[in-house]
């Protein structure tokens, strides 16, 4: 169920779904549908929970199947592109205005679990030489949740001018080539070919 709602809102957007909309969509009536959730609010809190699982368990995989630090961040580059690509521009804006507490839920996994993620990465990275040896990992993986925060932001970004997927690739360019080490940069020249 939470899938094929998910899906709903991913092409038509958060707000403009009703219940009604929902219970039609899963030929189920309205009565059934609240036996499952409490509300729209229950209902987009579940989806995010189950997006955020899914994304987690993504995230592992990608870590087994790294061959490097910066193998790691350009397939976790890739991955969110294509979360990005997914979504309705108005998907975070509809998050952050009108189910808030959804929307403190993600930034809480990306301040804790992202924050962990990137962090690793970076001591894995300086370990290996891929990564500059002065660079802090803390500060850094601070710094890359802070900033995907502020791509979020619409009042910096509005979505009118740019686009989610765009500024997450200049993010992460931005990212790498600033903490990459000279060996690093050639290592990931390898692995993007200079595209991600």
């Amino acid at each position: 169920m939470l899938i094929k709602v998910e899906g709903l809102f991913l092409k038509y957007g958060i707000k403009s779904i009703t219940m009604d909309d929902i219970s039609a969509h899963l030929g189920i009536s309205k009565k059934t549908l609240y036996q499952h959730v409490d509300n729209k609010a229950d209902l987009i809190d579940q989806i995010i929970v189950a997006h955020l699982d899914g994304e987690e368990q993504a995230l592992k995989e990608i870590k087994l199947t790294a061959t490097d630090a910066i193998d790691e961040m350009t397939k976790i580059a890739r991955y969110v592109i294509g979360q990005l690509r997914k979504l309705r521009p108005t998907t975070v804006y509809d998050l952050q205005k009108y189910y808030k507490n959804s929307w403190a839920r993600m930034e809480s996994y990306h301040n804790e679990k992202v924050f962990e993620i990137i962090k690793k990465n970076i001591v894995w990275g300086v370990e290996d030489g891929l990564y500059r040896s002065e660079i802090h990992a803390t500060i850094m993986a601070k710094l890359y949740v802070g900033k995907l925060m502020l791509i979020a932001d619409e009042e910096t970004f509005p979505l009118k001018d740019f686009s989610k997927e765009n500024l997450f690739k200049e993010f992460i360019t931005y990212h790498l080539h600033g903490i990459t080490s000279p060996k690093g940069l050639k290592r990931l020249a390898k692995h993007t070919n200079n595209t991600l």
